[in-house]
C-alpha cells in the first residue's frame, strides 16, 4: 500500500485489502483524500512523444509504464476501460481507438482476465428514460472505430443503457457540496477489480475543456445528468466532486490520454483539430495531475489554431450568451420545458492558464493543495521544449 494512494499492489491478500478498504471508508471523514483522484502530494505523469504517422500504440504503452508499473494488477483481474463516447465521431471527438487497443493489449500482457469497454453517449444521441431508450451507444462506438479496435485487441463491450434504468445505482460523492442528490453509476463498476479512464484532450462548448474529470458524465444515468446541467451555478464544482464517488475512489487506477490530435475549438463533437509535429500521450495514476497536464497541452495547442476559428461562432464557449442558451437546450432535452425554465445560469470563464479552470480549482481544494508533479519522459521521446512548456503550463503565475 503506497503512502499517497490506496491502490492494491499485489502484496496483500484480497481479504486484507477488503478490510483496509472498509476501514478507509469508515474513516474517510477523518483522513485526507488519498486515492487515484490525487492527494495534493507528489504525483507522477508519464509523457510519451509521438510523431505524425508514428506508432501510437507503443507511445501509449510507454507513457503508461513511465507513470506506473501496474503493480495493482494481479493475474486474472478484471478491468473496466472507460473511453469518451459523447458521439459516434472519430478521434479526437472521441477517444482514440488505437489508444484503447494499446491499453487492452498492455493489460492482457500483464495478466488481466476480463477487459470491458463501456460508456454512455451524450443526450443529443442517446436518452435513457425509466420506460424507454432512444439511440444506441453501441452503434456510436462502432461508428467511432473504438468497438472494432477494442474487440480485436481482446476486450468485450458493455452498455448499461441496454439493461435499462435499473442497471444503475446511487453513490454519494465523498466531497459533494454541489450535489443535491447521489450520483448514479452503472452497476458494472461493482463487478470489476479495476477501472482505467481514457478521455481525450479537447475543447467543450459548455465546460471550456473536456478532459478526465469531465468524462465522468459518461457514467451517469439521465437523472444525474439533468441535475448537473439544470443546477448550473455549481456545474464546474460538481464535475470535480462527482469523481469522488466510492467506486472511482477505490478502483480507478489510471488515466490515459492520447493527445496527438487535439480538438482545439468548439467541442466536444466537432471543432478545429490541431495535429502537432510531436503529439503527446499523457498517463498518470492521479486524475488531478493528469488533467492539469492535459489542460496545459490543450492551451498550448489552442495557440496554434487560426484566430478566425476561435470566434464566438466557431468556438461558442467564448460567448456567455452561447453557453447559457446551449446549456438550457441540454436541460430541455434531458428534462423538458419545466426543468429548462428552472435552469440556472452556467457562468463561463476565460481559460488563459490552468488555474482559470474552476474544475481544477475545486479538485485542488478537495485534495488539500496543488500536487507536485514529476514528469517522466518515456524513452526521451518528448522534446525538451515541450516538457518545459508543460512545466510552465501547470505552474502559471
Amino acid at each position: 500500500m503506497s503512502k499517497n494512494n490506496n491502490h492494491w499492489n499485489g502484496r496483500l491478500s484480497r481479504r486484507d485489502f477488503n478490510k483496509l478498504t472498509a476501514l478507509g471508508t469508515a474513516c474517510g471523514a477523518l483522513l485526507p483524500l488519498s486515492t487515484s483522484f490525487g492527494a495534493g502530494a507528489k504525483e507522477v505523469v508519464g509523457l510519451s512523444g509521438v510523431q505524425k504517422g508514428a506508432d501510437l500504440k507503443q507511445a501509449v504503452k510507454d507513457a503508461v509504464l513511465a507513470a506506473d508499473n501496474l503493480d495493482w494488477l494481479v493475474k486474472g483481474d478484471s478491468v473496466l476501460i472507460k473511453p469518451v463516447l459523447n458521439s459516434g465521431n472519430k478521434f479526437p471527438a472521441t477517444t482514440s481507438p488505437m489508444a484503447v487497443a494499446a491499453m487492452v493489449e498492455l493489460l492482457r500482457d500483464k495478466g488481466a482476465g476480463r477487459v470491458v469497454i463501456t460508456d454512455m453517449s451524450g443526450i443529443e444521441h442517446v436518452k435513457l428514460s425509466e420506460d424507454k431508450l432512444r439511440g444506441s451507444s453501441r452503434s456510436l462506438m462502432e461508428s467511432s472505430g473504438i468497438a472494432a479496435a477494442a474487440q480485436e485487441a481482446g476486450a468485450e463491450l458493455y452498455f448499461p443503457e441496454e439493461d435499462g434504468w435499473s442497471a444503475f445505482h446511487e453513490e454519494d460523492p465523498a466531497h459533494g457540496r454541489g450535489w443535491k442528490n447521489p450520483v448514479t453509476m452503472p452497476n458494472i463498476v461493482n463487478e470489476v477489480d479495476h477501472i482505467v479512464l481514457m478521455p481525450r484532450c479537447g475543447r467543450h462548448l459548455l465546460a471550456g475543456s473536456s478532459l478526465g474529470m469531465k468524462a465522468a458524465v459518461g457514467w451517469w444515468r439521465t437523472d444525474t445528468r439533468l441535475e448537473y446541467h439544470r443546477d448550473a451555478s455549481t456545474f464546474q464544482e460538481k464535475t470535480a466532486e462527482a469523481n469522488t464517488v466510492p467506486s472511482l475512489m477505490e478502483k480507478q487506477r489510471l488515466v490515459v490520454t492520447a493527445a496527438d490530435k487535439i480538438m482545439a475549438t468548439f467541442g466536444p463533437d466537432k471543432g478545429y483539430v490541431v495535429e502537432p509535429e510531436t503529439g503527446l500521450v499523457i498517463a498518470s495514476r492521479s486524475l488531478l495531475a493528469h488533467d492539469m497536464t492535459s489542460l496545459a497541452w490543450l492551451l498550448e495547442n489552442r495557440k496554434i489554431a487560426p484566430s478566425n476559428e476561435k470566434s464566438s461562432l466557431k468556438d461558442p464557449y467564448t460567448s456567455q450568451m452561447s453557453v447559457t442558451s446551449f446549456n438550457r437546450g441540454v436541460v430541455m432535452m434531458l428534462g423538458g420545458p419545466k426543468h429548462a425554465a428552472r435552469a440556472e445560469k452556467l457562468v463561463r470563464n476565460d481559460f488563459n492558464n490552468v488555474m482559470d479552470d474552476r474544475v481544477i480549482r475545486r479538485a485542488i481544494e478537495i485534495v488539500g493543495g496543488k500536487p507536485d508533479i514529476e514528469f517522466r519522459n518515456a524513452n526521451d521521446t518528448v522534446p525538451a521544449d515541450i516538457v518545459d512548456q508543460m512545466k510552465k503550463g501547470i505552474t502559471p503565475g
